[in-house]
């Protein structure tokens, strides 16, 4: 229960040094001249008699290093050493020390011959740093830092600090806050995707967990990797290590895996391959980590080779890797290559940047400059994800259009199936009675008189009117299509002018026509002429004041387009889709067989029709059929 306490309290300080961390410092109130420790010095091994036997070692043992710098290198099988330094005099009230970089596992602090801190962490990890008060009373005593590890690393490799306690407790509180509050983002940002992720499809699914193992193993990383953790929470220094080493192991595989999926989709056996042997060797570094840890530690320096130098060695390799197949996915103009490739160039540049100063400093250097560039390529694979859901979003949106329309199109085409065989029956059987009846007629109307004759006159004319009805429902249910020949669009249109340019300027308007002479098609002279007669009819009857029709052709990609364009009345959308429907017309005393007749010897010719309109402005018809060469 106490262990709860304490940490409660901890968190606690944490939370008000945060806040209060842009406020006023509360002891600048009278300024003070600053108090510098121009020196230390540092002895390598333990003299016998402990602190006692320290202080009276020969001055020739100690090795004088300024304050600021590095320590020397330390001597092979040495795993402890002495570090002293004198406190200036006097020294002004609640003033402390600070050491910000140190690399032991145990740490005594004394002042004079009085231990003032005692740190020691049963676990493989020699990043600590200390804060301790002194007094006015201490002011030209010597303090004494013994350091023992099992590691590589000994010394200091930072400046000693010494100044108000206030000043340095915030600095050594928040020096490590940004990572804490970064790791936690993480964290939080992937257990919301991942609570997300129940609610995905499969084909979003892979993607959208990768990136949540990605955010929360490196949301572990950088609470781990913090010393103030180990600092704060000893307690648990054990399980934090453990929790960095299987973060780091699982991230680097993950991060691979995300790679190939999104780009490459396990087509690259290199990558492929690559990414199988990171997968062995993570669980190889974990079953290791676990076999060290029940021992004791007794393998840490074999440890510590496999999981620091190696795997250092193999993400070197991961970058180099990943950085060249982005390139070439860039230059073949993949836009979320562009993406990926600026946020992980700039985390392996960090990275790179770290590893180059960890070795160049015999291993002495602590990581820093990598958080920066995981937090940009996070971000980077968020926007990727982000546009990746985009566009399945637009996909899917396209594909239940193109389903509603295919889905109209069949609905249509099964109603035209059904019309088409009744009109056919109903017309062959209506058909010759009519044309009986008009025989008779005509008899009778040879041997009555004159105003008889007038009466079977009219009714003979109303006959060959259901006559052409009837031929128009033959026509509908099987276009006569059985002489197709090479036509030229431009001499087909020609011919008809003279049909349509008297009608339109009986309207009150009139036709223009660009049309070049070598476009060619193959279809039936007489049904080509029908369908553009009707459609052009349709435009003049739709005529307002100065009414203008222009009619041009083109060849584009293989295929003969012509537009019919007028400045009529237009059609609404609503009934822009049901043009071609059986029996739907926009005139009031219009059947609708005319619009569809024109669709059926369209597609009998291998065509396609198309409108565009807007009510009151016109209407542009497009006619398309494929082209042929002329012979």
């Amino acid at each position: 229960m106490n262990h709860l306490y304490q940490m409660l309290w901890k968190w606690l300080l944490i939370a008000i040094i945060s806040i209060g961390f842009a406020a006023p410092h509360a002891y600048a109130d009278q300024p003070q001249e600053a108090l510098t420790i121009p020196e230390w010095s540092i002895m390598w091994g333990d003299p016998p008699g402990g602190l006692e036997g320290v202080s009276k070692a020969p001055a020739d043992e100690w090795i004088h290093v300024k304050n600021g710098k590095s320590s020397p290198d330390s001597p092979e099988a040495v795993n402890t050493t002495w570090i002293r330094f004198k406190l200036p005099s006097p020294i002004p009230q609640d003033y402390g020390i600070y050491i910000e970089g140190i690399h032991t596992q145990d740490l005594w602090v004394y002042i004079g011959d009085r231990l003032v801190r005692e740190s020691k962490y049963n676990f493989p990890y020699d990043a600590q740093r200390t804060l301790f008060p002194i007094s006015s009373e201490d002011g030209g005593k010597t303090v004494y830092l013994k350091m023992e590890t099992s590691m590589y690393r000994l010394g200091i490799h930072s400046e000693i600090k010494l100044d108000n306690y206030v000043a340095l407790t915030r600095s050594f509180v928040l020096q490590d806050l940004q990572d804490i509050i970064l790791g936690s983002a993480f964290i939080l940002m992937a257990i919301i995707m991942l609570i997300g992720s129940l609610f995905l499809k499969k084909v979003q699914l892979t993607s959208w967990i990768n990136i949540s193992v990605l955010n929360l193993a490196m949301g572990i990383i950088f609470i781990t990797y913090s010393p103030f953790i180990y600092a704060n929470f000893t307690r648990y220094g054990a399980v934090s290590s453990a929790l960095f080493d299987i973060s780091l192991a699982i991230f680097l595989p993950a991060l691979t895996y995300y790679f190939e999926k999104i780009f490459d989709d396990g087509k690259n056996r290199l990558i492929r391959g690559f990414r199988k042997f990171q997968v062995l060797y993570s669980i190889f570094l974990i079953l290791f980590m676990f076999i060290n840890l029940i021992n004791s530690y007794t393998f840490n320096k074999t440890y510590f080779f496999f999981s620091v130098t190696i795997l250092g060695l193999v993400m070197v390799f991961q970058f180099i890797l990943i950085i060249g197949l982005s390139v070439k996915l860039v230059l073949k103009g993949n836009k979320e290559a562009v993406i990926f490739s600026v946020g992980f160039a700039l985390l392996a540049l960090m990275s790179t940047l770290d590893l180059i100063y960890f070795y160049a400093s015999s291993q002495q250097y602590q990581f820093s400059l990598w958080k920066w560039g995981v937090v940009g390529f996070i971000i980077a694979l968020i926007v990727i994800l982000g546009r990746r859901f985009a566009i399945n979003q637009e996909h899917m949106i396209n594909y239940s259009k193109e389903l509603e329309f295919y889905n109209h199109q069949l609905q249509l085409s099964e109603k035209m199936e059904i019309i088409s065989a009744l009109a056919a029956s109903v017309a062959h059987e209506v058909r010759n009675p009519l044309q009986v009846t008009r025989g008779f007629l005509q008899l009778v109307a040879a041997r009555t008189d004159d105003k008889n004759k007038e009466y079977m006159g009219i009714a003979i004319e109303e006959l060959d009117r259901a006559s052409v009805i009837i031929t128009d429902f033959l026509t509908f249910a099987k276009p006569q299509l059985d002489e197709l020949v090479d036509l030229n669009v431009f001499k087909e249109i020609s011919e008809i002018e003279g049909i349509i340019v008297p009608l339109a300027t009986l309207h009150g308007g009139r036709i223009t026509v660009s049309i070049p002479n070598d476009l060619h098609i193959r279809g039936n002279a007489s049904k080509l002429k029908q369908v553009l007669i009707n459609i052009i009819k349709n435009s003049i009857e739709a005529f307002q004041v100065d009414g203008q029709i222009h009619i041009w052709a083109y060849e584009k990609q293989g295929e003969v387009y012509i537009h019919i364009k007028d400045n009529g009345e237009g059609i609404e959308p609503a009934q822009l889709v049901k043009l071609g429907e059986p029996y739907y017309s926009t005139k009031t005393k219009g059947t609708g067989l005319g619009l569809m007749i024109t669709f059926r010897i369209i597609e009998a010719m291998q065509g396609q029709i198309k409108f565009q309109s807007q009510r009151y402005i016109g209407t542009e018809v497009i006619i398309c059929f494929p082209s042929i060469s002329a012979k």
